[in-house]
């Protein structure tokens, strides 16, 4: 298998003292030449205290602009006095984000970083570093486009197609002449009800593993330094989606055991194939802010993982210290504890003081300045990677493929593959020649609830005004079955519409396309109490289904929304997590058969809202009212069927030095062409820590033709049945494990010799 679980996952004891001791003064990067490595020195060398306090400093761009912090004018225009303090008297050495009300294209942004470049390289003759969070395409640059947010693009399982969407992403933004990505979220979502669970790629290790790595592979390439390549930036280092209670930036408690086995693959694996940035956790683990931990960020991201380069920290998480987590009395406190654990650079947001604090800190003694020259060095080693010595600005009309039909066609196929059929009893669908349709629902005529946060502003209620010239669901189906559709707001999320109106419009249909859900929402502002959906909408959807018509039940929404009693009512159940702009004509193309589903879930979706396991569940788990899902982990239909030969493998034995092929034939059986991934599990029969029931170890989609046929082969060796043992090293212990491909098995030993 080209990712491996193991890799980088346990150094010994002397391994992290050592690092300990050498973590002082300017390191020499592996990803740099010797050249490169003598310049940052040179550069580590030159610059004075208060300047390295300003490189190890991030700030948001509204600072720079006239008008209240995140209230700016419109048009943004430069507050000259304010550019001059954040270069020019605090010298600044990273921004991020957009100015706040405004959205603008690649022309301008190409105008905002001249100025800053321009005033950075003037002052302190380092570039500016600076970054945004583009996790579905470029979404704070007008014009750019947006695809499927990263649950969908997980739920598509096709590799090739996250890393060109990536690749897009990559594009798109060094048209605006941004080089660095707040991308991939690399956070398994083992908790539903967490807000951020559609900015991640699912429950699952393995799936979140490979789809990051094709994510960095899209955004970096083999050379960041290309014109369509940006700086990737994995985050929230690490155990961010696993809050307790399921709220944004709440306790998390895991054990080292289980941090070891779902929360730092990943990274391992990410780090080895040369990520060049890291963004840390906003969350606690077991008492500890991840801002001030020493141990997750020195002796295992740096020591036991070998990651080179920069840690920023999350949006004024060192300030959080203190009022928040209340570790810190003070600022100054904070920061300290934050520079002591590992942090390389503050995102301080809206705040200035970090810089100056920093500064006393070392001229008091008690920050020793070669712990701020590693930092230092890291940041500038950064943007020598990135080439930012060489040139800092790029000029967007080179970018001739920006916003054009090729990336167009790549956000309706991430749309089309993010949209998962989970029910269609008496093949409902596709909808029959002929048939009119009666849609409705909260869902159905707005752009928010396909797109969620991240869409031209945090919690994205810009959607709808910036993405106008996209089809909703209502336009879609509109314009796909010309006047054989009637629409009803029915219940909306802002007021209740004309029940009783709807109710007469749905009676002279053929079918009822009721679509519920969630709007946008990210972060805190996304906290729930309850995985149910609102009383309202079940109470009209429970009116619909009275009048006896067929249901297609869509659910669009970011995490799974408790629907049992819905899904048993309907004939189709369709989910939608957050597939981008282009989901209301991909809907549309699945609903009338021209385009064949083929997205599968992600994550496990509940049956109830205390009914919350994971898919890799343990043994013990099968007991009375345990793990009975409303649909499993991988699940998802398509119009077609798919069969599987025999599981065959190339050996019954696996050794520590072999590996063995797996290979099984896929046919469509069916009419029509469709896609499909295979999805290969395993079982440990036995071993000392409770084994899982399974885990997904690989997965290939493939296209096949009506009656086609192809042999799928997949590569196991030993370190991909690993697991973490009770000491906290990675093993695999021999025994007997089974292998999975849908219906087929076949046994697979393991000999340790």
């Amino acid at each position: 298998m080209s990712a491996s679980v193991g890799n980088g996952m346990r150094a010994s004891a002397l391994d992290s003292e050592r690092y300990r001791e050498l973590q002082h003064g300017v390191p020499t990067f592996s990803f740099l030449s010797a050249e490169q490595n003598a310049f940052v020195a040179s550069e580590v060398a030159r610059l004075t205290l208060k300047q390295k306090a300003g490189q190890m400093t991030q700030v948001a761009m509204d600072l720079l602009f006239k008008g209240d912090t995140y209230v700016l004018t419109t048009p943004a225009e430069y507050d000259m006095d304010k550019v001059q303090r954040i270069l020019g008297d605090l010298e600044v050495g990273s921004i991020l984000n957009h100015p706040s009300n405004n959205w603008v294209g690649p022309e301008q942004w190409y105008q905002y970083m001249q100025l800053i470049q321009n005033k950075a390289m003037a002052t302190t003759g380092v570039p500016v570093l600076f970054g945004q969070d583009a996790i579905h395409g470029a979404n704070y640059i007008d014009g750019a486009t947006l695809y499927a947010q990263p649950l969908g693009v997980a739920a598509s399982f096709n590799k090739s197609l996250t890393e060109e969407l990536a690749a897009m992403t990559a594009y798109q933004l060094k048209a605006a002449s941004i080089p660095w990505n707040f991308s991939p979220a690399m956070d398994v979502g083992r908790n539903p009800a967490w807000p951020r669970t559609w900015e991640s790629f699912g429950e699952d290790v393995y799936l979140n593993l490979t789809m990051g790595e094709a994510m960095l592979r899209g955004y970096q390439g083999n050379d960041v330094t290309a014109d369509d390549k940006v700086v990737a930036c994995l985050k929230h280092f690490t155990g961010y989606g696993s809050p307790l209670s399921g709220r944004d930036r709440s306790p998390a408690y895991i054990p080292e055991r289980q941090l070891r086995e779902y929360y730092l693959p990943q990274y391992a694996n990410a780090i080895d194939k040369g990520a060049l940035s890291v963004m840390i956790n906003s969350g606690e683990i077991n008492g500890v802010p991840t801002h001030a931990n020493r141990w997750l960020l020195t002796d295992v991201l740096r020591g036991e993982l070998g990651f080179e380069g920069l840690a920023v920290s999350d949006w004024e998480d060192v300030r959080f210290l203190n009022y928040r987590y209340r570790i810190a009395e003070n600022l100054k406190a904070a920061v300290k504890l934050s520079v002591d654990a590992g942090m390389d650079m503050s995102m301080t947001a809206a705040f200035t003081d970090f810089p100056v604090l920093l500064k006393e800190l070392v001229e008091e003694g008690s920050i020793p300045m070669a712990r701020i020259d590693r930092s230092v060095a890291r940041i500038i080693a950064l943007k020598v990677k990135a080439g930012l010595y060489e040139q800092h600005v790029w000029n967007p009309a080179d970018f001739e493929k920006f916003g054009s039909e090729d990336h167009a066609a790549l956000s309706l196929q991430s749309a089309e593959e993010a949209i998962v059929l989970l029910k269609n009893d008496g093949l409902q669908l596709p909808l029959k020649n002929g048939q009119t349709i009666f849609l409705t629902g909260p869902t159905a005529d707005n752009m928010r609830s396909l797109n969620g946060g991240w869409t031209y502003s945090w919690q994205g209620e810009n959607g709808d005004k910036f993405l106008g010239d996209y089809h909703t669901i209502k336009e879609a189906l509109q314009t796909k079955f010309d006047g054989r559709v009637q629409y009803a707001e029915g219940v909306s999320f802002s007021r209740e519409q004309n029940i009783a109106q709807a109710l007469e419009l749905a009676k002279k249909t053929d079918v009822i396309v009721v679509c519920l859900g969630e709007s946008s929402y990210t972060e805190i502002e996304g906290n729930i109490d309850n995985l149910d959906l609102p009383s309202d909408q079940r109470d009209y959807y429970d009116q619909l289904v009275a009048l006896g018509k067929p249901i297609v039940l869509v659910m669009a929404a970011g995490r799974p929304r408790i629907m049992t009693d819905l899904a048993a009512k309907a004939q189709s159940v369709l989910y939608l997590p957050y597939p981008g702009p282009r989901a209301g004509d991909a809907l549309a193309n699945i609903l009338s058969g021209d385009t064949n589903p083929s997205g599968r879930l992600p994550l496990t979706y509940p049956r109830a809202a205390n009914a919350i396991v994971a898919y890799d569940h343990k043994t013990v788990e099968i007991v009375k009212n345990g793990h009975n899902p409303l649909f499993g982990f991988g699940h998802g239909l398509s119009y077609s069927t798919f069969t599987y030969g025999d599981l065959q493998l190339s050996s019954p034995e696996l050794t520590g030095s072999n590996s063995v092929t797996v290979s099984v034939t896929v046919t469509n059986e069916g009419d029509r062409a469709g896609k499909h991934s295979v999805l290969l599990f395993s079982k440990d029969e036995y071993a000392s820590i409770t084994p899982n029931m399974r885990r997904l170890r690989a997965f290939e989609k493939l296209e096949l033709a009506p009656g086609a046929s192809q042999r799928v082969t997949f590569t196991i060796d030993a370190d991909d049945l690993s697991f973490i043992d009770i000491d906290h090293n990675r093993i695999t212990e021999p025994g007997e494990f089974t292998l999975m491909v849908g219906d087929k098995k076949a046994t697979l030993n393991y000999v340790a010799k």
